[in-house]
């Protein structure tokens, strides 16, 4: 069966939200912290049962293009025609 109300959190918080950014807030007065004397306390322990997880490593040989670059000269101006970029090489999977 299912519910005819499962939509009615989402509604509320999307009404909520649309409203509160329909607001203009301005800030009227400086506000302070108030001052706390805190003594002792405890922090809650909490026991947790993490999954087991086992992570290694694989060995992958990569073919990486050979570039030659030659650089012009200090003296050399060259004013060269922008290229238009290639789609990259399909990957193959072994």
């Amino acid at each position: 069966m299912k519910s005819k109300y499962k939509w009615l959190i989402p509604g509320a918080v999307l009404l909520t939200t649309l409203g509160m950014a329909g607001c203009d807030v301005e800030k009227t007065e400086e506000g302070s912290l108030p001052d706390v004397e805190v003594e002792g306390g405890n922090m809650p322990e909490y026991d947790v049962d993490a999954p087991e997880v086992d992570v290694g490593t694989k060995e992958k040989t990569v073919t990486v293009p050979d570039v030659d670059v030659t650089m012009p000269d200090d003296d050399e101006t060259e004013i060269v025609e922008p290229v238009e970029p290639r789609a990259p090489a399909p990957v193959q999977q072994n």
